[in-house]
């Protein structure tokens, strides 16, 4: 059975009885057309379900689409599903529409997204930076008047708008909660790799919170992951060290959900475990996980906003939001083992 051919412009002039131009100068109110000639072609589009190529319109007239490119690491990330659907409420409002892509924390990936998304003239660009991108190809876009803004991680190479969460104080409340619990050997589950911007933002919060407590940094007690089977894995080496942690710090959602497992597994429920970042379903596990809780609807509404104003005309200098956190206390942060004395 032959595909169905989509229907075309000069499909709805035949319609009508009219030429193309008419139907395009109707369709794109460029003109004068009378209301009977109006009606008749909306009928007929209607009728053929003809659908405009806006982007090919735009790109002829010179004019913005009427699209916002997002470019996340990971689609499957529940926090990034989360901010993406708060741009799109804040977005639609004015007519646009949300378009996505995933960079998998590559950032030729990401250069290919952004200029595609380019190429048919956004009217926004948001992007979570890939760790080891440089986004100065994208000085002309947006000296051009593009709003460009960074999500969760600044951009490197290009002075433009960015919405972060409290990472630094955001760790150092839950390392904090740990040791006011009576935790003084506390290991660290970051992300990878160790510059990424969250996971050295993360890592000096838990730095800052041993400080205070006059508590000495040892790097035997800290360590990284990508991926649940890598964190149950670095979970599974710190809980064999000579002298190991009372206590664990799962520095994002993916990271957690590999030491809430393997801790499962292991029926080690005499670690204590605070994570960043809210998992579903956390309060119902056992223990119920305590959480720093990022505000990921926040921080996407604050990013479209901070858009839309540059897309209204704001010209004022780049700036940074800072979306804070919040310690959500649950059950997994109790009391150490006992040690032998």
């Amino acid at each position: 059975m032959a595909a169905t051919r989509r229907p075309t412009l000069a499909d709805v002039a035949r319609e009508v009885g009219v030429s193309a131009k008419t139907v395009s100068r109707v369709l794109n109110e460029d003109g004068p057309s009378s209301a009977q000639t109006r009606e008749r072609v909306l009928a007929a589009v209607a009728k053929l379900g003809f659908q405009p190529n806006l982007m090919a319109r735009n790109i002829r007239v010179g004019g913005p689409d009427t699209t916002v490119g997002l470019v996340v690491p990971d689609l499957g990330n529940p926090f990034f599903g989360t901010v993406a659907g708060s741009i799109e409420d804040v977005v639609r409002s004015r007519g646009l529409t949300l378009l996505m892509g995933s960079s998998a924390e590559d950032p030729e990936r990401e250069r290919v997204l952004t200029q595609t998304f380019l190429a048919r003239r956004v009217s926004m660009l948001m992007v979570v930076p890939a760790f080891g991108a440089d986004h100065s190809y994208l000085k002309a876009s947006r000296a051009a008047g593009l709003p460009i803004l960074f999500l969760d991680r600044p951009g490197v190479g290009l002075s433009a708008d960015c919405v972060v969460s409290s990472n630094r104080t955001g760790v150092q409340e839950g390392v904090s909660h740990l040791i006011a619990h009576g935790h003084q050997r506390i290991g660290f589950i970051g992300d990878l790799p160790p510059k990424l911007y969250t996971r050295r933002e993360r890592l000096a919060g838990y730095r800052s919170a041993l400080a205070a407590a006059d508590l000495p940094y040892d790097r035997t007690l800290v360590t990284g992951a990508h991926g649940q089977e890598t964190a149950a894995a670095a979970t599974t080496a710190l809980l064999r060290l000579p002298d190991p942690p009372t206590a664990l710090f799962a520095a994002n959602n993916i990271v957690a959900l590999g030491v809430v497992a393997q801790l499962a597994r292991s029926a080690r429920k005499d670690v204590a475990l605070v994570a960043f970042d809210d998992l579903p379903l956390a309060e119902v596990l056992e223990p119920a996980l305590t959480v720093v809780a990022q505000d990921p609807a926040a921080i996407g509404e604050a990013a479209a906003r901070t858009a839309l104003a540059r897309l209204d005309g704001d010209r004022s200098r780049a700036r940074t939001l800072t979306v804070p956190t919040h310690l959500v206390v649950r059950g997994s942060s109790g009391q150490p083992r006992a040690t032998a004395g």
